[in-house]
């Protein structure tokens, strides 16, 4: 089964990461610019990576051309687990102390 989840990107930012906003919305900082597709291989590329899969079963569904996207992973994981394997958990717990 797979999920279908939003995540915005931050082109341009200087750093990889994944955080996830004061709203919930979970964020996606690359380096590259958003032009000719830089910016979305990139978030696949970075999603695969924290994921522990292979870029194609990384898609993206909704909005290439926009900051906000619609991603869609073939594997079975839930939400909560997909935040923490991109390290969002571990930033909540440093809050919390």
């Amino acid at each position: 089964m797979a999920l279908i989840f939003d995540v915005k990107v931050v082109p341009a930012s200087g750093k990889n990461c994944f955080k996830q906003d004061k709203s919930g919305i979970l964020k996606c900082y690359v380096k590259s610019q958003a032009e000719h597709g830089k910016a979305n291989a990139e978030l696949i590329k970075n999603i695969a990576k924290a994921l522990h899969i292979t870029q194609d079963k990384v898609l993206i569904i909704a909005g290439t051309q926009s900051r906000n996207k619609r991603i869609k992973v073939d594997i079975d994981i839930s939400y909560e687990k997909l935040l923490e394997l991109c390290g969002i958990q571990q930033q909540m717990n440093l809050f919390k102390q």
